[in-house]
């Protein structure tokens, strides 16, 4: 199927009204989206409404989903090459359609040449300015984050691009109940101080003060992903930190060994297996830096670190962490909050939290998210 060919082609900037979403170079055309739950929104008139995109990738597919006036309508996985989806047809003209299409899979550090590039878009409609919601919320995390297990089978283990999401990820949920703006920054198997293998390299700090800095190779440096963010253009009511589930994994692998320099890292366990506290202590100071440069780059952002969908190891490492933090500066705006664990009847594919899973947990963050930003000045 072809779009009309009455239909009148706009180029993303020849688009009147749009709203962007997600962290990205908005200097670049076309339009990069990095990071799963980074979209377009727009509000048109017509029978008809295609959008025009471009992508590439060289072992894991993009895909997407779109939502019609708030409602899910479609997911799929995107071919490579430049072509047209189409948002709706042969529909009402004179109503007014909102139409969303969102990224689901995350930014993808093994594979430089993914990419998700917007266009424009072909319509037989007009364009109308899009609402700006109440709130807005900045999502950090892991896999759980980038929705891994939302979809498909609990017998279900490979790991595919298929299996992420934000359609049904917690921190939509969220932003959907709270009627907020959202961002998320997050990739799986990365913690705070390290990876689940003890990859030093894969800690979400040191990528944090850049636009995605996660997508790597010549094509994505073009396309502005290395550029430091700019953190005055959008600023979070709340950033929402989900990170420490890799840093305790780290402390059941082998060493790493950098096969470059030969540089060792390990995070140990003593042979009565409690943690070595040298090597936990490095993990308090990484949380203790990592606030420090939350707030620095969010001044008057609440903090709300959650953690617990896959297990409580390092919950009193997290606490701890934060409250010498906060004795240090006197910064209270921020909290610890505890999430349900991921359970036999709520766990999704490839072992990790599944649709019902992030339901739970969103529930326990809308409730108190909603205690923080509907609380009188």
């Amino acid at each position: 199927m072809t779009p009309n060919k009455d239909l009148k082609t706009y180029s993303l900037r020849e688009t009147p009204y749009f709203k962007i979403y997600g962290r990205t170079d908005r200097t670049q055309d076309p339009l990069p989206l990095f990071f799963n739950g980074s979209g377009i929104e727009v509000n048109v008139t017509g029978s008809e409404l295609w959008i025009d995109i471009d992508v590439d990738y060289e072992m894991h597919e993009p895909w997407v989903y779109t939502t019609l006036n708030g409602s899910f309508m479609s997911r799929q996985m995107l071919t490579t090459g430049s072509y047209s989806l189409c948002l709706f047809r042969s529909m009402s003209p004179e109503a007014v359609k909102n139409i969303c299409l969102f990224r689901e899979l995350q930014a993808m550090s093994e594979d430089n040449v993914c990419r998700l590039l917007i266009k424009g878009f072909r319509s037989d409609g007009d364009f109308l300015p899009v609402t700006d919601r109440p709130f807005k919320l900045e999502f950090i995390g892991d896999s759980i984050t980038s929705g891994e297990g939302t979809y498909g089978a609990k017998e279900d283990t490979d790991w595919l691009p298929m299996y992420m999401s934000t359609s049904r990820n917690y921190a939509r949920m969220v932003s959907d109940a709270l009627n907020a703006e959202y961002r998320i920054i997050s990739q799986g198997g990365w913690g705070v101080l390290c990876g689940w293998d003890n990859d030093p390299r894969h800690n979400i700090p040191s990528h944090y003060e850049k636009i995605c800095s996660f997508a790597k190779g010549k094509m994505n440096e073009k396309l502005g992903a290395g550029k430091p963010y700019d953190f005055e253009s959008w600023k979070p009511d709340a950033v929402i930190v989900n990170l420490g589930t890799n840093d305790a994994s780290a402390f059941n692998q082998p060493e790493w060994t950098d096969p470059v320099t030969g540089q060792v890292f390990f995070q140990r366990r003593e042979a009565d297996g409690t943690y070595n506290q040298e090597d936990l202590g490095r993990f308090k100071q990484a949380v203790r830096n990592f606030l420090h440069m939350l707030r620095k780059n969010n001044p008057g952002s609440h903090i709300l670190w959650c953690y617990g969908m896959l297990g409580y190891d390092l919950t009193f490492a997290i606490t701890d962490a934060m409250n010498s933090y906060q004795k240090e500066t006197g910064d209270s705006n921020l909290a610890f909050l505890q999430l349900p664990n991921t359970t036999d009847e709520t766990v999704g594919s490839h072992a990790h939290p599944g649709k019902k899973s992030h339901a739970r947990a969103a529930k326990v963050i809308i409730e108190y998210l909603q205690s923080v930003l509907y609380r009188p000045l």
